[in-house]
């Protein structure tokens, strides 16, 4: 269906016209498609089936096929416990029970996709975070719990604000994952500038102002959720930022390494992944934000910036490199 929705002058909001949607419909894949299209003597997806793909399919059925240990990195946001319409599939908050059944129903055999040497991310939100805790250390070995400033919305008559969002980090072998720490370094401002002997002690001056390098902590205060004015923003519900997933990939993953997630929406895990010359692999239920993605992987192969991205590192929130 044609979008027929009028936008204010500076809306960047990313949409699909119905040419579009045919075109793009050429280039994501069913399960059974992918099947129908391997030889009579293999009777398994392998990674080289499944690379560089948007797959339209339920996650727990799509699993069944994909190969196991394919991917060095797998980002997973999966739907929290709250009612929320995806493009008209509604998910029911349940109870804690219930909501620990769903997560089994899927994170074991999502482990199963995970390479040795991985490592896996998981978002989730205040309610529904111990149930993520549950389930990933029945699987894997957690090595941290990032916390991230979600700053949207003008808060709540009756309670906090709900202005956090927590991601869970695990690996399958604590000896043996890679992490780059000295990729997601920040650059921050310097408002007091200490002088030793007279020369900068730990940051230097550049056009725009005083800046030093910090390594980066599980609290992030630099990310802005994507928003009508950004040119990243889709209208999926529950969009998450380039720059949020940059900072995972860039840390846990190589160039060349595969990054699956199954729970794509919009595409932001492997939008992300082509951007920084990782392989990727996203299976999602909605043939909209399939399109949607597709599109905006179409639109990486031209811009690879990342908001808030600039000259290897990452920059704080409104200083001069993160426009954002």
């Amino acid at each position: 269906m044609q979008d027929t929705k009028k936008r204010a002058k500076n809306n960047r909001t990313i949409f699909l016209t119905d040419e579009e949607r045919v075109r793009l419909s050429q280039k994501i894949f069913s399960i059974d498609f992918l099947l129908n299209s391997l030889s009579q003597e293999k009777k398994q997806l392998g990674a080289a089936d499944i690379l560089d793909k948007t797959i339209h399919s339920d996650t727990i059925e799509a699993l069944r096929y994909l190969p196991d240990e394919f991917a060095d990195l797998i980002i997973i946001d999966p739907p929290y416990n709250l009612r929320k319409d995806f493009a008209g599939v509604t998910f029911q908050a349940r109870s804690q029970e219930a909501y620990d059944e769903y997560l089994s129903s899927w994170f074991p055999a999502v482990c199963k996709k995970l390479k040795a040497t991985g490592s896996l991310y998981m978002c989730g939100d205040w309610k529904c975070t111990a149930s993520l805790q549950r389930a990933i250390e029945k699987e894997l070995t957690i090595l941290n719990r990032i916390t991230w400033q979600r700053e949207k919305g003008r808060g709540a008559a009756k309670n906090w604000k709900n202005a956090m969002e927590d991601i869970w980090f695990a690996v399958k072998d604590e000896k043996r994952y890679f992490f780059d720490a000295e990729a997601v370094k920040q650059k921050r401002r310097v408002l007091a500038t200490y002088r030793e002997n007279g020369e900068p002690k730990d940051w230097q001056a550049e056009e725009g102002g005083n800046f030093r390098l910090t390594g980066a902590s599980n609290f992030w205060d630099d990310i802005s959720v994507p928003f009508w004015s950004m040119s990243e923003n889709t209208e999926h519900p529950t969009q998450k930022a380039e720059k949020l997933y940059a900072k995972l990939i860039l840390a846990s993953s190589r160039a060349g390494d595969v990054v699956f997630d199954p729970f794509l929406g919009s595409g932001t895990a492997s939008v992300v992944a082509k951007k920084l010359g990782r392989h990727y692999c996203g299976i999602e239920r909605s043939e909209e934000y399939c399109l949607l993605a597709q599109k905006r992987l179409e639109m990486a192969e031209s811009d690879k910036s990342i908001q808030g991205y600039a000259d290897g590192v990452f920059w704080e929130r409104h200083s001069r490199q993160s426009l954002s």
